[in-house]
């Protein structure tokens, strides 16, 4: 794949505020995480637009098209392209002729945001056949979590600068993180993490996803797409990701937070 160099919009801004401390109001300069359109572009037809982070876009539209099963791995999408216009960014793909005959049956036009699941699904029926089975016989130990989360705390740099991302980590078994990527979205947090990880060959079974948000159910689901088995969320998770969950073959585990965490589908991969 190809792609351009870089985009010019930044990831974050600065900007003025008013910044009040014991009843007192101060000029101050804020740094603003920013949020742009993002258009998924596939063999010249738009299929998503998402507000996302303007930052790691490769890897958003490869995981992206990971998770959403537009493609079943990297080596069909044959170029990618970022462009920035006006009013956001363009991702252009070129998908190989077989899954491009599949995405014209299926396509669907869904307008993101971030925190958004269910956006584009056109039926109860398209919604209940999503969840993937994983098979995994992955199996970490309870220390793992307490240690991949204090080492994330020191990993999260542009939810340092504007406290408004989410974060996705990639830990092994032992909860030593390979990989982070941030974004405003939870979700495209993690289709970054899972595009890096394709991008790089890597393996979805020999790890976990640790994740600085609540378990919503398009986390699980994009997480079952891929063969993710366990996903750790410092914050709860929705009635729905545990359902999914469980039907998919997914460890969820919740309020990972020190050393408590609850495990809530398919205990035996936590020792």
């Amino acid at each position: 794949m190809q792609h351009e160099a870089g985009v010019g919009i930044e990831a974050h801004n600065r900007y003025g505020a008013s910044r009040w401390v014991d009843g007192a109001a101060m000029h101050s300069e804020e740094t603003v995480a920013e949020e742009v359109p993002v258009a998924l572009v596939y063999n010249g037809i738009s299929h998503a637009v998402m507000l996302a982070t303007p930052l790691d876009l490769e890897d958003f539209a490869l995981g992206f098209s990971l998770s959403e099963c537009i493609v079943g791995r990297s080596g069909e999408i044959h170029d990618l392209d970022i462009i920035e216009r006006s009013n956001g960014i363009e991702v252009h793909m070129q998908l190989s002729a077989e899954r491009a005959h599949v995405l014209k049956q299926h396509r669907r036009t869904l307008a993101g945001r971030t925190g958004c699941g269910l956006c584009g699904t056109e039926s109860l029926d398209q919604l209940a056949k999503r969840a993937a089975t994983v098979q995994s016989s992955s199996v970490l130990a309870s220390g793992a979590l307490p240690y991949a989360l204090s080492g994330l705390q020191g990993m999260q740099h542009l939810f340092h600068l504007t406290g408004a991302v989410h974060a996705a980590a990639w830990c092994d078994v032992d909860g030593r993180i390979d990989l982070v990527r941030e974004d405003v979205g939870r979700h495209n947090a993690l289709d970054k993490l899972i595009g890096a990880l394709a991008s790089e060959r890597r393996g979805f079974d020999d790890g976990f996803v640790l994740m600085t948000s609540r378990a919503s159910y398009e986390i699980v689901q994009k997480a079952a797409a891929v063969g993710i088995a366990v996903v750790a969320a410092v914050s709860a998770p929705t009635g729905m990701a545990v359902r999914v969950a469980i039907d998919s073959g997914v460890t969820l585990i919740g309020f990972v937070r020190g050393e408590r965490h609850c495990v809530y589908s398919h205990p035996e991969r936590v020792h």
